[in-house]
């Protein structure tokens, strides 16, 4: 047996106990003002920085408490390897620094990327121990530890967004300009990376014309300390906010990742559009190129079919592919949402029996999945794995491969305890990753999405053994990313939908392997909400998508991203099927805008009132082109609005096209930069303009 399985052989009643004394003890990494090697801003070369900086006799840009002592006071003197990497990309420089303790065994490898396209690095650790014996206390792993320095004096502003809680201000657009001494501490609640409060990726900008994208990835409890320590100065740290632990002989870990991205310019519009271009190149993979557009199979239907599930069967699913198909409204991929298994039609949250319901699908889903595949669509079929629910399958056959929390703690929803299923038991992972293949394979599913309704922070600490604080957290995550990249091989081409109760496990490593298509659990019925999402998550990420129950321009245009899932009726003798096909042109012709650099042209202060326009403009400059859309909200006074539109050819002849009215006017890129005005008669209305770079450029 492996040292590490003995740990779940001590009781579980003990190890709540002591878990619940060492908490008292345990405290967030320290948020204070600490300076270390320091970085020009307006000259950051990332390769000349990375030979630096990782070099033998250097102290690194990473910190670690090693038995009790900094890893800067003897980190330079450990043995030192560098080994160059082979990439299949060629704008892909990898390396392996290993940093290696000499009387004893703690061994500390970095992964360190440098891109040739971007000004990006990115680094991960991993701890290993490699002595006969435990290591001593490893705790304060910082992933990044660094300090910035501006030329001349000024101030730094920070630019973040809020995370997901399925509010009409998810993704809101944070400023905050730093003052010396008081830092800015950021960590989501709960244990889920993206959820309320915080999000895992920002944007640092100086008063001089540099600044830097910081992207973390890690789908846990991470944290980030910013400081700006003097006129000149600011500090960086980051990690996973609870680690105080030892290895075992032969063991090892990982931590957080992090990634850089150095940009130049006056805007922080430059670095978010930069960090844009660099998650379509390096982070998404060609399978999130172009998302799906997807419509939902679920029942939209009053009490009592539950909302979206309690109705939902082999028969209502036939039967809406066969509408959506008589209409000519054949969407990319068909979505099954919760409710499909034994036990969860009436109360979908009933999750831990993964076996289709034999009185509603008979015959399991191989009916509709071969329905969905004669129209040449996909079928997205909707899991939530990681939460079983007493009672169930699962819960039954599989209680050793559980995390549990003490006492009653039964969800208001079922009356029933919920646990969480331990990815980090390899055991239990490798059965996971088996039986959802085999179910993919068997019922003909295309795209996998994962949902996650539960926090998972207190199962997490619960569980954790007095010496091992944060390896509940560690192992878990550590067998999230190998059950998604084990499925990503076997299924060339796979979309995972990374769900979370809409958008609250956004990160870095998360928009490697998944996408958002489903970003926020806010109501669909409130358009101005879904306006703010896009508007927010889009400084940052080109690819996410919602849910849409109108097919009404200005209702439509709300939902409009990367991508979106149709709730549309076609059983209403009201529904205007003419209006849902030129809806589903529009979307198709629009998308690929969505790839290209994002400006928000109304301001974040007033998002959340409807008594504003909110308008925004993508822009592709290399086929000169680009959208703007614009909406006067339900409660806006004002007929028209002046927006200046962004990143135009100041000499060349712009033909834009109002794609309500069909008027066409020819301007110049720099008249167009001054200001145009935006006007609608009528509240709650939308607008949308094209333009194109004129084949005749003045040469004036």
């Amino acid at each position: 047996m492996k040292l590490f399985d003995k740990r779940s052989n001590r009781s579980f009643e003990l190890r709540i106990a002591i878990s619940i004394l060492i908490a008292i003890f345990i405290v967030k990494p320290t948020a204070n003002c600490q300076s270390k090697t320091i970085i020009l801003l307006n000259t950051v070369d990332v390769h000349k920085w990375a030979e630096k900086h990782f070099a033998k006799g250097e102290i690194p840009p990473f910190s670690f408490v090693y038995g009790g002592k900094s890893s800067d006071s003897f980190i330079k003197n450990w043995q030192y390897r560098e080994e160059k990497l082979k990439s299949a990309d060629p704008n892909v420089n990898e390396s392996l620094l290993t940093y290696t303790e000499k009387q004893g065994g703690l061994v500390v490898k970095c992964f360190v990327t440098c891109y040739n396209d971007f000004q990006a690095v990115e680094w991960v650790l991993r701890f290993s121990n490699s002595s006969s014996g435990n290591t001593p206390l490893l705790q304060n792993v910082q992933v990044v530890d660094q300090e910035f320095k501006t030329i001349s004096k000024g101030h730094f502003t920070l630019h973040h967004l809020r995370g997901s809680k399925g509010g009409k201000d998810d993704f809101k657009p944070q400023e905050d300009t730093l003052k010396t001494g008081e830092p800015i501490y950021l960590t989501p609640p709960g244990g889920r990376s993206s959820d309320d409060i915080a999000f895992p990726f920002f944007n640092i900008k100086s008063s001089f014309s540099a600044g830097f994208v910081v992207a973390i990835g890690w789908t846990g409890k991470w944290y980030t300390n910013i400081c700006q320590t003097g006129e000149t100065t600011l500090t960086l740290s980051a990690g996973m906010e609870k680690m105080k632990l030892i290895l075992y002989p032969e063991e090892e870990i990982r931590t957080p990742a992090v990634c850089l991205l150095f940009w130049e310019g006056r805007e922080p519009m430059t670095g978010h559009n930069q960090f844009r271009k660099f998650v379509i190149k390096h982070k998404t993979g060609s399978t999130s190129a172009q998302l799906p557009l997807a419509a939902s199979l679920s029942p939209n239907s009053p009490s009592p079919c539950n909302g979206f599930f309690g109705c939902l069967s082999d028969s209502f699913a036939l039967a809406k592919i066969a509408r959506f198909t008589k209409y000519d409204i054949v969407p990319d991929v068909y979505w099954m949402d919760a409710g499909w298994y034994q036990g969860g039609g009436d109360i979908w949250q009933i999750t831990g029996n993964w076996c289709p319901d034999k009185q509603r699908f008979p015959n399991g889903l191989k009916p509709v999945s071969e329905a969905v595949h004669a129209t040449g669509a996909k079928f997205l079929l909707w899991f939530e794995p990681e939460r079983v629910v007493d009672g169930t399958q699962l819960a039954i056959e599989h209680q050793s491969w559980l995390l549990k929390l003490p006492g009653d703690n039964k969800n208001s929803y079922t009356g029933k305890k919920d646990f969480v299923f331990n990815l980090g038991i390899e055991a239990a992972r490798i059965w996971l990753t088996d039986y959802i293949s085999d179910f993919l394979k068997k019922e003909g599913v295309d795209y996998f999405r994962q949902d996650f309704n539960i926090d998972p922070q207190n199962y997490w600490n619960t569980n954790d053994l007095p010496d091992l604080i944060g390896m509940t957290e560690i192992r878990y995550l550590e067998g999230l990313y190998a059950f998604w990249d084990t499925l990503l091989v076997r299924f060339p081409g796979l979309i995972i939908d990374n769900c979370a109760s809409g958008g609250r496990r956004i990160d870095l490593e998360t928009i490697s392997r998944s996408s958002a298509l489903w970003r926020s659990d806010y109501n669909m019925d409130e358009p101005e909400g879904l306006q703010n999402h896009t508007y927010g998550l889009n400084f940052y990420l080109p690819f996410h998508g919602t849910g849409n129950l109108s097919y009404a321009p200005y209702d439509f245009r709300s939902s409009m991203s990367s991508t979106m899932v149709l709730f549309w009726d076609t059983t209403n003798s009201d529904s205007s099927i003419p209006q849902m096909q030129k809806s589903m042109r529009e979307f198709k012709r629009l998308r690929p805008f969505y790839n290209g650099d994002y400006f928000p042209l109304t301001g974040p202060e007033n998002i959340l009132r409807n008594d504003q326009w909110l308008a925004y403009q993508l822009n592709r400059p290399e086929q000169g082109d680009g959208i703007v859309m614009a909406f006067r909200r339900k409660n806006c006074p004002d007929e028209a609005i002046l927006v200046k539109l962004r990143g135009l050819n100041k000499t060349a002849d712009y033909e834009l096209v109002d794609e309500g009215s069909g008027r066409k006017v020819i301007q110049k890129g720099e008249e167009i930069m001054n200001g145009i005005k935006l006007s609608l008669a009528e509240r709650q209305k939308s607008l949308l303009i094209s333009y194109k770079q004129m084949a005749n450029l003045s040469t004036n």
